[in-house]
């Protein structure tokens, strides 16, 4: 086919519009390809993102404010109202290649009143009912997939309605290669009584690169049970042997709990071994069920008697907490078998009765039912666990009643970790306000359910509100100030820092700059490497989290630079300065360069944004889309150099009318009145 001439005869056809022609014009443009193909459905927020920029704003009102520890080293929890592809264009700025671990439980589109799109309702009559979802979910997954870290891993949950579009998505989007395979999880739902029972859901799990990725193997709870109780005894003041005389009485009495170890019957300073003889039978020697030695934590030596078997028909006793024998009295000569009995490893089938769940979170809400069909707690944890480091940030963008922000303090709290949580979802019908929202504060400050019983909050946490903004996207001087004014949110985020400091001992006027700094922003650069080293590092806050300076007027830059001068010497700080181009003032901060680390606002939020966000629409044009089709290479050139030419349209704004201000207008009212 002769698409230049076909081209030439679509642009001469009369009575079609510019925009008709140009969707016949796209049409031939179209490439084959193996795959899934879908009819793009336009999505109001989509359109207006062609228009607008997204801006976080901090809610802090009687019905949402912050929720702060007394813990210095509390995580930072973030809630997001808003429509989920603007929050996640938001985090394409904040936390680009940062997420470690995305959950996502996304409308099944079932037909049944369970997926909106535009503010309808999608049912089964709809004709492009499937075009529709995986055109809402193909625009999303795609910014996620840049927020995942190099480590990073997505889990999407999903029913029968979308599984098989779904999968050939993820495959387009991280990769086929990055496939790490497909949770089947057992549930109370029976949805095909008549014919073939579904009791049953899906979790598809992908990652950034596979050649990356470790394994996921978590101690079991059998060995983390006997730990914790051998750690306590060892608490006392007894001796040794005498903690071991009751960690077999405890063993004995509590052998419901320990499936694994039923068997133990010997127990010394040197390892926990067991027999499974008889009395007839009893093999003295034992061998390990559990590679860890519940009162010192380490892995077990040689019993004191010696292996069962000799030692060189074992491939390896200790591997990983594997222990593989080589010979057996059960089986023939020289077959091998494996025991795994300190480690668990996520597994295929999860089998999970999730009736009580509902029931669970009404217990949050004294009794009251807000939610239906929530997130199975006790599933969101087991994954994370395995597929999380204990600093790492994890991200649900369909975030419904919370329950992945819940399970994560959950975990914290078990495992001493530090790991903060991402929420995204609207605020339809006050979901975000009265339900996500509020969930959370209660089991951070603590609750009581309908029975009386008094439940202890998860109180070492931050919880923070967002709510997002528009601001007009088209280039002025006037809408990049209000950007970066507006953008303070999203420096915030970004940074990890959320308290105002003064800057060199002065507190500044917001109208021209603010200053953030964590609680230990003044210590030596000695401690804070050694402090950091455990938190702000593992966590990739930028900077480490230390200071960030935003300037909003660039007429403060010299004063500023001279402050900065009389400091004493710690972290670089974080600049953010406005500029109407690149330029981040390198030459006035000279004399500081080794003290601070330059940004130019709002030009870094459009570079981020400009990957993620669609493209504006033309004036326009079907010559030019004739012409893109003629020579794709000299469309290209055009493309650059209009690129070029908008670029230069931004460096050469006029000066706008800004008031000169001196040292003293720097500084708020009630410092001027100090000075």
């Amino acid at each position: 086919m002769d698409k230049t001439n076909l081209g030439r005869k679509i642009q001469a056809l009369e009575g079609l519009s510019n925009e008709e022609k140009t969707a016949l014009l796209e049409l031939i443009r179209g490439h084959k390809k193996y795959g899934l193909v879908w009819e793009d459905k336009p999505e109001d927020i989509e359109e207006r993102l062609r228009e607008d920029l997204p801006v976080l704003v901090e809610r802090n009102d009687e019905k949402v404010h912050p929720i702060i520890s007394d813990n210095p080293e509390a995580p930072n929890h973030l809630i997001i109202e808003g429509d989920n592809l603007a929050a996640l264009t938001e985090l394409s700025y904040t936390h680009a290649g940062r997420i470690d671990v995305i959950y996502i439980d996304p409308p099944y589109n079932t037909g049944k009143k369970d997926f909106v799109y535009n503010d309808t309702f999608i049912d089964r009559e709809d004709s492009f009912r499937h075009s529709k979802w995986i055109s809402f979910m193909a625009k999303r997954l795609s910014i996620a997939h840049g927020l995942l870290s190099p480590k990073g891993v997505i889990f999407l949950s999903i029913d029968d309605n979308e599984q098989a579009d779904l999968k050939l998505l993820c495959d387009e989007i991280f990769g086929e290669s990055n496939f790490l395979g497909q949770l089947i999880l057992k549930t109370a739902t029976d949805n095909n009584p008549s014919q073939i029972n579904i009791e049953h859901e899906y979790m598809l799990c992908y990652c950034s690169s596979k050649a990356l990725q470790g394994n996921w193997q978590r101690q079991s709870q059998a060995a983390k049970l006997l730990i914790s109780i051998g750690k306590e005894l060892l608490s006392k003041d007894i001796s040794l042997d005498e903690a071991q005389k009751q960690l077999r009485k405890w063993i004995k009495a509590n052998k419901e709990l320990l499936p694994q170890v039923a068997h133990y019957n010997n127990i010394d300073e040197k390892g926990v071994y067991s027999s499974s003889g008889n009395s007839s039978n009893p093999h003295p020697g034992g061998y390990t069920y559990d590679i860890f030695h519940p009162l010192t934590n380490l892995p077990c030596p040689k019993p004191a008697n010696g292996w069962r078997w000799p030692e060189e028909t074992f491939l390896a006793y200790d591997r990983q907490g594997e222990i593989e024998w080589g010979k057996d009295h059960n089986i023939q000569p020289h077959v091998k078998k494996r025991i795994e009995t300190s480690m668990e490893y996520l597994r295929t089938l999860i089998y999970e009765d999730n009736r009580g769940t509902t029931k669970a979170l009404a217990d949050i809400f004294g009794g009251e039912k807000r939610f239906d069909n929530p997130k199975p707690q006790t599933v969101l944890s087991r994954i994370i666990d395995f597929a999380s480091d204990k600093s790492d940030i994890i991200l649900d963008f369909f975030a419904g009643s919370g329950t992945t922000l819940h399970a994560v303090m959950q975990l914290n709290a078990e495992d001493g970790g530090t790991r903060t949580c991402i929420l995204c979802t609207n605020n339809e019908n006050g979901i975000c306000e009265n339900v996500t929202y509020e969930r959370n504060k209660r089991v951070i400050k603590g609750y009581a359910k309908p029975n009386g019983e008094e439940v202890a909050g998860l109180t070492d946490n931050n919880l923070r509100y967002y709510r997002t903004e528009f601001l007009p996207r088209e280039r002025s001087v006037k809408n990049m100030r209000e950007l970066v004014q507006a953008s303070t949110g999203l420096l915030c985020i970004k940074n990890d820092l959320y308290t105002e400091a003064p800057f060199g001992g002065r507190k500044m006027n917001p109208r021209y700059a603010r200053y953030f700094a964590s609680h230990d922003s003044g210590c030596t650069r000695a401690s804070r490497k050694q402090a950091s080293a455990s938190h702000s590092l593992a966590r990739n806050v930028e900077n480490n989290g230390q200071q960030m300076l935003v300037i909003y007027e660039e007429q403060a830059i010299p004063f500023i630079a001279d402050i900065i001068k009389t400091m004493p010497e710690g972290e670089k700080i974080k600049v953010y300065v406005f500029s109407h181009g690149s330029y981040a003032y390198n030459d006035e901060f000279a004399e500081v360069a080794d003290r601070v680390t330059l940004c130019a606002l709002p030009q870094a939020i459009y570079d981020a944004y400009q990957k993620v966000l669609p493209k504006r629409k033309p004036k326009f044009l079907v010559d030019d889309l004739v012409e893109e089709i003629v020579a794709i290479d000299t469309v290209a050139l055009q493309g650059k150099e209009h690129e070029a030419a908008e670029t230069q349209a931004t460096l050469d704004f006029g000066t706008d009318d800004v008031e000169v201000i001196d040292e003293v207008t720097l500084l708020t009212n009630k410092e001027r009145g100090d000075e």
